[in-house]
């Protein structure tokens, strides 16, 4: 059975209700944070009780030289302008050789952003694109 390393290159694709939205080599804010409160206990000085208020979820950045899939992008951007309507969304993690290293499901997904590239002459360099998004959790 041939070795799976965990340091290969890893790209990721980003599907919007099913949709693909095309594939990313870079993706960051996949995080969330519990909210902590703590109440001491009555009586016992010893203990304080940590209790889970509020869950909040990190917007997303997902990072690619531009592509024929850039215009994907623009047409979903594009129809928040016509009513918010909040998707459904998967991020999954995949190897060079295609096979699935995680997935992710979020939420009511909505594009927070989207920054084109930079076309300047003097600064040959790769064009890229940047798409953040913003989501209510994670899927089980």
């Amino acid at each position: 059975m041939p070795r799976k390393d965990p340091g290969s290159s890893i790209w990721f694709s980003l599907a919007i209700d099913g949709e693909s939205l095309g594939y990313f080599n870079g993706c960051e804010g996949l995080s969330t944070q519990v909210e902590v409160e703590q109440r001491q206990e009555g009586g016992n000085n010893g203990f304080v009780w940590q209790l889970p208020t509020r869950v909040t979820f990190s917007n997303i950045r997902l990072t690619r030289p531009l592509t024929p899939d850039t215009a994907k992008v623009a047409k979903w951007i594009s129809s928040v302008q016509t009513g918010i309507k909040r998707p459904t969304a998967q991020i999954s993690a995949m190897r060079a050789d295609g096979s699935l290293v995680a997935r992710w499901g979020l939420i009511d997904v909505l594009p927070v952003s989207w920054q084109g590239p930079s076309l300047d002459p003097n600064s040959p360099s790769v064009a890229n694109e940047v798409l953040e998004i913003a989501h209510h959790g994670f899927t089980d």
